[in-house]
């Protein structure tokens, strides 16, 4: 068995499942009636934080590539990035749906009115291109190089994320400052490794031009 068959049939069932645990929490804790006093709240607060977790872990594995040359880890990034979405999703019908009671018009109002739900939906609705995209048939499509292009909506999609996380708990913004200072660190890498591979890149010849005589 090969190194990237065994990450294939051995890991990645194993982080499918410890990246499926949050979910099996929440549905286990809601089965027995042990989400606190406001279910609603520990649902939402549970999956945001899942989320905006799973995001960084993403962002951070491209990173940690370049670090350790291991390469295969990469292989682990379209399902954590898959199920930061899925739990994106989680948070967001909680809100729609027990907050909300299916009314877009409330939606639409919190959305206008208050920043906090103004950053968490609009990095909500970037992740839907990004989860929509993420298959094989997809970059065919998109070509490398615009699917490249599309999937840097992550950078938006983590600093709104993050936004939503400050604007919302007003008091106490220690975690949300950890949580920002950790996506500034990962954008940061990303942008220095991209100018290192720019500046490796050597500049081109003028062609001398040939006149006639």
């Amino acid at each position: 068995m090969t190194q990237t068959q065994f990450i294939r049939r051995i890991v990645k069932p194993i982080v499918f499942a410890a990246a499926l645990g949050p979910f099996g929490w929440l549905v286990y804790n809601a089965f027995w009636g042990d989400l606190g006093v406001n279910p609603v709240e520990t649902i939402t607060n549970y999956s945001g934080i899942t989320t905006l977790r799973l995001i960084a872990i993403t962002l951070a594995l491209t990173p940690a590539r370049w670090i350790s040359g291991f390469n295969p880890i990469i292989l682990f990034r379209r399902m954590i990035g898959l199920f930061a979405f899925f739990y994106g999703t989680l948070h967001f019908m909680t809100y729609f749906i027990l907050d909300q009671s299916l009314q877009f018009g409330g939606v639409w109002d919190d959305v206008v009115k208050r920043p906090y739900i103004t950053a968490g939906f609009t990095g909500f609705v970037l992740m839907i291109p990004l989860a929509i995209t993420s298959t094989q048939g997809w970059i065919r499509r998109l070509g490398g190089r615009r699917w490249n292009l599309l999937h840097r909506l992550i950078y938006i999609t983590a600093l709104a994320a993050v936004l939503h996380y400050f604007w919302k708990v007003k008091l106490d913004t220690t975690y949300p400052v950890y949580y920002g200072i950790l996506m500034g660190v990962l954008l940061t890498a990303r942008l220095v490794q991209r100018g290192r591979k720019m500046a490796a890149v050597p500049p081109r010849r003028a062609v001398p031009i040939r006149r006639e005589a």
